[in-house]
């Protein structure tokens, strides 16, 4: 393997990686999306989206920490790369520019950062649910379905 093949591997996983945080952005989105449609409270209906976000959560909080793996590993092939496999062209000057910039996030932060987009997620879900609920118990016209009597219809 060459340098450049390593390199096309580094960055192929960023895109991997990157690829599982859109995913999750928008799956988060979508989420919130439908539960800010819904007029009427149903916890059950919460408690269930709440649950498979929550598997979703995890098992893309588990293809990211893979990414994450996988990255560093590639970082440290690139640091040890020696030239001497048959390279045709020096790669000091490009590693001396290129390195310094591949900066992978570390596991640490990935965790932290999905795992308290995860929870606010849920609040937010739950709150949405409280809101529905407190809206139907005061009689609020916002959070009753309208209706019409016989006297409007045209």
């Amino acid at each position: 393997m060459n340098y450049s093949e390593l390199i096309q591997l580094y960055f192929d996983r960023s895109t991997a990686m990157q690829n599982y945080w859109n995913l999750y952005v928008l799956i988060v989105g979508g989420i919130l999306a439908f539960s800010s449609l819904r007029k009427h409270a149903a916890a059950v209906t919460t408690f269930l989206v709440c649950l498979l976000f929550a598997l979703f959560a995890y098992e893309n909080l588990d293809a990211l920490k893979d990414c994450t793996a996988q990255r560093f590993a590639l970082l440290n092939a690139i640091r040890q790369f020696d030239g001497n496999g048959g390279a045709t062209i020096n790669p000091k000057p490009v590693r001396d520019l290129l390195e310094p910039t591949l900066t992978p996030a570390t596991w640490s932060s990935v965790r932290t950062t999905h795992l308290t987009s995860d929870v606010l997620t849920i609040l937010a879900l739950v709150a949405m649910e409280f809101r529905r609920r407190r809206l139907r118990d005061v009689g609020d016209p916002a959070g009753q379905p309208h209706s019409r009597d016989a006297s409007q219809i045209p």
